[in-house]
């Protein structure tokens, strides 16, 4: 952040030593140990346990306030609040739940359930909570909520048994002895349970503009979205299944509107296209090229394509040669562009096939690599990556909830930045993850200045403009200080600048 820091005006300046002043005093008195609470208290412990007291803080105050930029990395199924979600589904007529298997009392925290709209009820008295129940019958949602069967307040019941089987709990974020794998199954299994009702056209589009809203009250001004295709969208009131690049055109309505809506304050938002890594060569191929396209047909909504899923249990970049070099063959011949924004080094791993991932994104030309937690462990790569002017979409709170770190303290984003590694903070998955709509990205950047000495205010700030130097805004070039991208970056700053008068103003007894 040498160069950000460079330019810094006298009220940058003097923000920043405030917001410093502010950190330490809290270091200091909030975060300290209270005689009758178990374990320490320490800034930068893990986010579940910490998660309460940060939203009390005067420096919460001041990162929610925090201009953010741009969100580069997170996942569209994954960034809404549960609970809105299922109230959505429970006012939506002829929204339906089903199980291969009937839920009772011994499985209800394991067995498989979806949902699906359908216009028609089948016919039957059978409650799917009972042993006569015929796997896969169509149960209308609001009679399962009424009839839950673990209290008498039904309804309150299953909102949070539906909560628990679609959030990561507090006490699953806390058993990192348990390993990697187990918090992925679970996490994984959440998107298959909650997609029938997010590709349900009319919730779709209200779910869409609430991520839209929640990220512009967050104070970000932009969101590159990951949606994985392998939904079934479903049109409104006849539940026909429709191709899926309805998806595209109806997010890139929704995102039009919200920013005439905004009168243009919130600069937009595109799509990600993405598949699941460890799916088969052939499938890949076929998403690849519904995502061309979809390109072909709505060029200015789809930004990028991408491979997700659990890399150490997914196949490897190098295994997917042969289609990612092929969908680049497809894409020259179609005439458009769409880079790549893969996964890579989500591992703790050293020299693995999952690790080894970040040598083939690098060499495939990907222009900006999710996560890359690992590169701190090849010095060559990351200096690869600052000559490439690659840029890390790194999620702190994701890497710790999914085990790869135990705190912010231990996570190897530090070393990425004394590396001159090009980096931007990220949620990842806040409605699933934890977060949440409280705050989503506010979290992760209050955890990145509360941890770490070096940062501060100025490393926040070099942060959020690297976010929007590599947003993939339409016809530009990410991480290219020019035209569209440009413009924003001086928006950005001229916002940054308010926020430092704002910081001067409001904390002047900490000057």
């Amino acid at each position: 952040d040498y160069e950000f820091r460079q330019r810094l005006t006298v009220t940058a300046k003097k923000a920043a030593a405030i917001v410093s002043k502010v950190r330490i005093h809290e270091a200091k008195t909030v975060w300290k140990k209270v005689e009758d609470e178990d374990g320490d208290v320490f800034p930068g412990m893990c986010f579940t346990l910490a998660k309460e007291r940060m939203e009390s803080t005067m420096l919460w105050k001041i990162v929610k306030k925090f201009p953010k930029g741009a969100l580069l990395h997170a996942h569209l199924e994954a960034m809404v609040d549960m609970d809105w979600l299922l109230d959505r589904a429970l006012e939506t007529k002829g929204m339906h739940i089903y199980s291969n298997v009937p839920l009772t009392a011994e499985n209800l925290d394991t067995a498989n359930f979806e949902f699906q709209y359908s216009p028609t009820t089948p016919e039957s008295s059978d409650s799917i909570y009972s042993t006569t129940y015929i796997p896969l019958t169509l149960i209308p949602i609001t009679t399962a909520a009424d009839t839950f069967p673990r209290s008498n307040s039904s309804r309150n019941a299953f909102h949070a048994w539906f909560k628990n089987r679609t959030t990561i709990t507090p006490d699953e974020s806390m058993r990192h002895h348990e390993g990697i794998n187990l918090i992925w199954a679970k996490f994984q299994s959440i998107f298959q349970v909650i997609g029938g009702i997010i590709f349900y056209e009319p919730i779709f589009r209200r779910f869409l503009r609430e991520i839209l809203h929640n990220v512009q009250a967050d104070g970000c001004l932009w969101a590159d979205i990951r949606i994985a295709f392998l939904m079934q969208f479903r049109a409104a009131e006849t539940g026909e299944i429709l191709p899926r690049h309805h998806v595209v055109r109806i997010f890139g309505e929704v995102v039009d509107s919200y920013v005439k809506e905004t009168s243009g304050a919130f600069w937009g938002s595109r799509i990600i296209w993405t598949h699941i890594r460890a799916m088969e060569a052939e499938t890949i191929s076929k998403s690849m090229r519904e995502c061309i396209d979809a390109k072909t047909r709505y060029p200015s909504i789809i930004s990028g394509f991408d491979l997700v899923g659990q890399e150490d249990k997914g196949r490897s970049l190098h295994s997917h040669l042969p289609e990612l070099l092929q969908f680049r063959r497809l894409c020259t011949d179609a005439g458009v562009d769409i880079p790549l924004y893969l996964h890579a080094g989500e591992t703790v791993g050293d020299g693995t096939e999952t690790d080894n991932n970040l040598f083939d994104a690098v060499l495939l030309g990907a222009k900006r690599i999710g996560h890359g937690y690992s590169m701190y462990k090849h010095p060559h790569l990351m200096q690869l990556t600052r000559e490439k002017g690659i840029c890390l979409e790194v999620c702190p709170i994701s890497n710790e909830i999914l085990r790869l770190t135990s705190s912010i303290m231990f996570h190897p984003l530090p070393s990425l930045l004394a590396n001159g590694v090009p980096v931007s903070i990220n949620n990842d998955d806040p409605g699933i993850l934890g977060q949440m709509t409280t705050a989503s990205m506010t979290h992760d950047f209050w955890q990145v200045l509360q941890a770490y000495d070096n940062v501060g205010l100025e490393g926040l700030g070099d942060l959020a403009e690297t976010g929007v130097r590599y947003a993939a805004f339409e016809g530009a070039e990410v991480g290219v200080e020019e035209g569209i991208t440009k413009e924003r970056l001086q928006l950005w700053r001229e916002e940054w600048e308010r926020f430092c008068a704002w910081v001067v103003e409001e904390f002047a007894e900490w000057a």
